[in-house]
């Protein structure tokens, strides 16, 4: 059964003259302050992230863009203070594989019919790592521990996408795993590091160090194509496995919400995040301009998720 969750990106070229009537498009939009709706607290990927995005499509649009931390319950507190919201643009929230999960269990105020994608800012694979000091040298080492005993993986909650993408793997590899929910990505990959879990499913925006230090050692990218940042390390792909999963962070606004004023976000976000501040901000962390995806492409890669999604935790038994 295959396991998608990542997507190629759509190529999105800008002319200067859209990006210099981008603040007078759409009847004079914005008319306020623009917020980002994010379901993490202060300092964490997502959070950075959408401050980046802020910070960059503030100066495209000559108006003031914020970022408004909704945190709790999978992102459903978010969703939640969003669909209170007019769907007039002024309004945006990010969304990641956690808030389709949340949906899809029945746990969120919305569904996906009723938001549409402006655009993607990142686009970061999920590596399988383990300890650097490690007995498996290699992703079939893990397997053969997998098949032979039991492997301790850690990752968050249950049914986010670090336990979906182990069990994924685990059915397609034919091995057994125990997995271990921590509060936090920095907390499991401290485990990691102590060695209290055997392998864990990490994103290089959160490790890079911890691999050049060789305190990690990758052993498989969950995707179709190598990583520029890991250009050694094997995808799950190469090894005949259809799985694929990926930390997404990308932007949605409300499905109502007037279609010029989607694309003139859509225009901002876009031209802020070509910016060199912002791509500076990408290859600080390990990726570069393909995590970037205009309103079609993400559009598109949310539904494809969110029906992925469907099939996988229904294979696990996931769902209500």
């Amino acid at each position: 059964m295959p396991h998608w969750f990542t997507t190629g990106m759509l190529a999105v070229g800008m002319t200067s003259a859209s990006l210099a009537s981008i603040a007078q498009a759409a009847d004079d939009f914005p008319t306020e302050p623009v917020e980002i709706a994010v379901h993490t607290s202060p300092g964490g990927g997502t959070d950075t992230t959408a401050r980046m995005v802020a910070l960059s499509t503030q100066e495209q649009l000559d108006h003031n863009v914020f970022v408004q931390n909704k945190k709790g319950g999978g992102g459903s507190v978010a969703m939640s203070y969003v669909s209170d919201k007019p769907a007039d643009g002024h309004t945006l929230m990010a969304v990641t594989p956690t808030h389709l999960f949340t949906m899809l269990r029945g746990n969120a105020p919305i569904g996906i019919e009723d938001i549409q994608g402006v655009a993607r800012a990142t686009d970061d694979p999920i590596i399988i790592m383990v300890q650097g000091g490690s007995d498996y040298a290699t992703l079939d080492d893990l397997i053969a521990a997998g098949q032979s005993g039991t492997i301790k993986w850690g990752g968050t909650q249950i049914g986010g996408v670090d336990h979906i993408a182990a069990m994924s793997f685990a059915n397609e590899a034919g091995i057994n795993v125990s997995y271990v929910p921590f509060d936090s990505g920095a907390e499991f990959a401290a485990a990691l590091s102590r060695g209290d879990i055997d392998a864990a499913g990490l994103n290089i925006s959160e490790s890079q160090d911890q691999v050049d230090a060789g305190d990690f050692r990758p052993l498989a990218v969950m995707a179709e194509e190598r990583m520029g940042a890991l250009p050694d390390v094997p995808t799950l792909s190469e090894n005949g496995m259809d799985v694929a999963f990926s930390t997404v962070r990308g932007y949605v606004v409300l499905k109502d919400t007037p279609q010029e004023r989607v694309t003139a976000l859509e225009q901002a976000m876009l031209g802020g995040m070509q910016s060199e501040r912002y791509q500076e901000y990408l290859d600080g962390i390990g990726l570069d301009g393909s995590s970037i995806a205009g309103a079609e492409a993400w559009d598109t890669q949310l539904r494809r998720m969110y029906e992925a999604g469907e099939t996988t935790m229904s294979d696990l038994g996931l769902l209500p």
